[in-house]
């Protein structure tokens, strides 16, 4: 009995509801006397109406018949401190996160109660208030769809003219807490995939559109910190700029997936806003002039982050028409981004891309276009375009003559290692677009021969006229009107959109001539033994890529470079400094080595992505390749060289094959096992009668015979053939 007696009353009855809604009605002024119980009620009454919301209609049935969300707002009126709205914005915000019933969200939405609650004028001073400010935001859009959100907006003549919480939320998109403009974003993308007609209509007209273009400046700013950080990087690394590399590569790689979000709402115009926005405010001011030729030792931050920007951008917004333009654009010179890049847009004034940058962003200049500029480009259909001594030769000529794409393959050739990987990867990167028209990667010279054949296959099976002319011959005119055609569309359309004129006499060549360029860059490649093993593996993957289906497509000279100057260069190099290892530290190694970076070295040129993902350009590792680069007590140093060395010289050996492959136009998959018999013909005098075997003799007792042997296959001599080390 005297236990029912103490026995605490339930709290969540209709009863305490009623209770404590009465006792609200009678608040008159907020003070510090009653303050805490204002707080305790608001904070009871969202309890409650959750619970009813899940198990008692009634609940919230009074919740309406008493207005009570007439009372909150006459509260906040009344209030005077700021723990009030604190409690008031997170209640709300409860509410609508976990109210489950369409009619309770249809009337907390209605009677302008939660516009009036998004337009108060809140102290954002206070930290904490606006990060609940941002979350009761947050709440609302998340409980939007094509009958809610009406509730929201104002209409007149059937057209929204105001929707308070889209304005109040994009005012935060570019706030220093990087957890405030995640928010926003959120509330933006639940607005954009409701998919209401006249709701997208109010979002991209003026002056609501300036949000496309202030989102590409505010990127563009970022895109600025992160060229400042590789810059201080690469005069002193550190692990703590790596760090900061690694934070800003994760914000400007989240900014591009928020754009293609936005993009995938599917709204017909903003995927238009988001395109001009980056190319005139991004790509073709700071991008594109930034990637100047340069020499190795004045290598610049600026071409590292434009390589590595156009790959992000490429890989990430899912924008044919973006993906296209910025492809046509790599067929102009050098100089006319460089005279684009002289006049201010959006606060930012730079002749050569990355340089400088502004403290004041500019909002009116998405709407500044440049003066036309023309420029005559020559004739490039000559035969010396065949070969690779012609691209050295381009070089030549000085970085304000060569057309972008020539720039590209110029650092391929002649690039140090961070500039030939950060190429690679723009060429691998616009391989892997399919947001690329194929004649388009026909005309760069990276479209994949078995592509190109399937097409045409493809088109004389179902009978198109002339497909069989088209899958027998080597060079057809149809695929020349196919890329003139569409390079010629997206020139004209920078031209009429973006002021970038373009002459040029005979732009349209056989598409022999760019294939074979970049085959002479690859194979150029190979012959160069200052290059990092890692970033020969990505030339190998992409040179693998562009495999053609016969001897006829790789012509002699493409074979003469891998089979004679290749192995009379890198090949015999690499082989002699990995003999020289045998007398290194770690000899007992050398064979395991081999064995499994050949695994990784074929997996990855079989991969169907590149080995490495375009940021690692930003992280440029040391090459060991002398002596001298060692330390005399420094094993773990010896051992990293040992395994570079492994690399290069399987690598090399991987395009030993294909070539083999190629000349005896074998269209099967290569061996899973490499011809070992080569390493140890090289290594024959040291390890049969030589320093392997008196290492082991020094560690083994007197009178004792050690046998040591290794299985693995060996081409053409039968699956589980054993050499004996002896």
């Amino acid at each position: 009995m005297w236990f029912s007696f103490w026995r605490s009353r339930d709290r969540f009855t209709l009863d305490h509801l009623r209770y404590l809604t009465d006792q609200l009605t009678k608040v008159q002024i907020v003070n510090d006397v009653n303050k805490d119980f204002v707080i305790e009620a608001l904070r009871s009454i969202a309890e409650l109406i959750t619970y009813g919301d899940q198990h008692d209609p009634s609940f919230f049935d009074f919740f309406m018949e008493k207005q009570v969300v007439g009372e909150f707002v006459r509260i906040l009126k009344l209030s005077k401190s700021i723990s009030i709205p604190l409690q008031l914005l997170q209640t709300v915000s409860i509410m609508i996160q976990n109210l489950r019933s369409e009619h309770a969200i249809y009337y907390m939405f209605s009677n302008e109660h939660m516009n009036y609650l998004i337009t108060y004028s809140f102290d954002f001073r206070n930290e904490e208030l606006l990060s609940y400010y941002i979350s009761f935001l947050r709440a609302i859009s998340g409980k939007l769809n094509k009958s809610t959100i009406s509730l929201l907006v104002k209409t007149h003549d059937e057209e929204v003219v105001s929707f308070p919480m889209y304005v109040e939320a994009i005012r935060f998109a570019f706030h220093e807490e990087n957890m405030v403009r995640t928010a926003v974003r959120t509330v933006t993308l639940n607005v954009y995939h409701v998919g209401d007609e006249c709701v997208n209509r109010y979002i991209t007209s003026a002056p609501h559109t300036e949000y496309f273009s202030n989102l590409v400046s505010f990127f563009r700013n970022q895109c600025m910190d992160l060229n400042r950080l590789v810059s201080e990087a690469l005069k002193n690394q550190s692990s703590d700029s790596t760090s900061a590399i690694i934070a800003a590569v994760d914000e400007i790689e989240d900014n591009l997936y928020y754009f293609s979000d936005v993009i995938s709402a599917g709204i017909p115009d903003v995927g238009r806003l988001i395109t001009d926005s980056i190319l005139m405010l991004l790509v073709f001011p700071l991008l594109l002039p930034s990637l100047r030729t340069l020499d190795s030792n004045d290598m610049q931050s600026g071409v590292v982050t434009s390589l590595y920007l156009l790959c992000c951008i490429l890989r990430i917004v899912k924008i044919k028409d973006l993906a296209n333009t910025i492809v046509a654009a790599l067929f102009y010179p050098f100089e006319t981004f460089t005279k684009f890049s002289g006049g201010k847009v959006n606060g930012y004034t730079s002749d050569s891309g990355f340089t400088s940058v502004s403290q004041e962003p500019d909002d009116n200049s998405a709407k500044c276009k440049a003066e036309y500029l023309t420029v005559e480009v020559p004739n490039s259909t000559s035969s010396s375009d065949l070969y690779p001594e012609s691209v050295m030769s381009e070089n030549n000529r000085g970085s304000s003559n060569l057309t972008l794409r020539e720039v590209l393959l110029a650092y391929v050739t002649k690039g140090d290692d961070v500039q030939v990987l950060g190429s690679l990867s723009v060429l691998s990167t616009l391989l892997q677009t399919k947001e690329l028209d194929e004649s388009m990667l026909d005309k760069l010279g990276i479209l994949p021969q078995r592509k190109q054949h399937k097409k045409q296959l493809l088109q004389a099976l179902v009978g198109e006229a002339s497909g069989e002319e088209q899958l027998f011959s080597s060079e057809n005119s149809w695929m020349r009107d196919s890329i003139g055609c569409e390079l010629n569309t997206y020139l004209e359309k920078i031209k009429e959109l973006y002021g970038l004129s373009f002459l040029c006499s005979d732009l349209v060549t056989s598409p022999r001539v760019p294939r074979f360029q970049v085959l002479d860059a690859l194979v150029s490649l190979f012959c160069r033994s200052n290059i990092s093993a890692e970033t020969l593996w990505d030339g190998g993957w992409l040179l693998r890529q562009l495999l053609p289906y016969s001897e006829a497509e790789f012509n002699s000279q493409h074979l003469e470079l891998l089979q004679v100057r290749t192995y009379e260069v890198s090949y015999k190099n690499s082989a002699t400094a990995l003999v020289k290892e045998v007398r290194g530290f770690w000899p007992d190694l050398l064979i395991t080595v081999l064995c499994n970076e050949w695994k990784k070295c074929k997996r990855a040129m079989e991969s169907s992505y590149p080995p490495k993902e375009p940021k690692c350009v930003l992280f440029p590792s040391p090459i060991l390749s002398s002596e001298d680069d060692i330390p005399d007590s420094s094993s773990f140093t010896a051992g990293e060289r040992l395994h570079e060395l492994a690399k290069r010289i399987l690598v090399l050996r991987h395009l030993d094959l294909i070539c083999q492959a190629l000349n005896q136009e074998l269209k099967s998959t290569l061996v899973n096992v490499p011809n070992w018999s080569f390493l140890f013909s090289l290594l024959s005098d040291f390890t049969y009668k030589g320093v392997i075997l008196q290492h082991k003799r020094d560690r083994m007792a007197k009178g004792r015979k050690k046998r040591r042997t290794c299985g693995f296959g060996v081409l053409g001599g039968g699956r589980g053939c054993r050499i004996i080390l002896s």
